[in-house]
């Protein structure tokens, strides 16, 4: 089985952050796991603002949070658990994952 990438600190770029929080799905994605105190599996997010996700796209968007330093990913059996990097990220970037998480619950809380 092929083990996960997982980028290094000092390889974690804004663009990258930035970029795969660009999509509305994968904000909310990381926003459930950021916000929660144990590990998340992926197929918690098989519906995501009440729209379901296929799983061959929920894939695409762990990945795409995984490879921007995001999240750590690890397979357990047949599970994929998922755990942010806020602390690793805010040591990287000061501030920024609070702000980007709160600006998206004023907006989600607005709609």
């Amino acid at each position: 089985m092929r083990s996960l990438a997982h980028p290094a600190l000092h390889d974690i770029t804004l663009a990258g952050i930035l970029h795969a929080l660009s999509d509305e799905t994968r904000v909310a994605i990381f926003a459930g796991i950021a916000g929660s105190a144990c590990a998340q599996r992926c197929a918690a997010y098989a519906t995501v603002s009440e729209k379901p996700v296929p799983k061959s796209t929920l894939s695409q968007h762990f990945k795409a949070l995984r490879e921007a330093g995001l999240i750590r990913s690890e397979r357990q059996g047949v599970a994929m658990h998922n755990t942010s990097r806020c602390a690793e990220i805010e040591t990287r970037f000061p501030g920024l994952i609070p702000a980007i998480i709160g600006a998206y619950l004023a907006e989600a809380e607005s709609r």
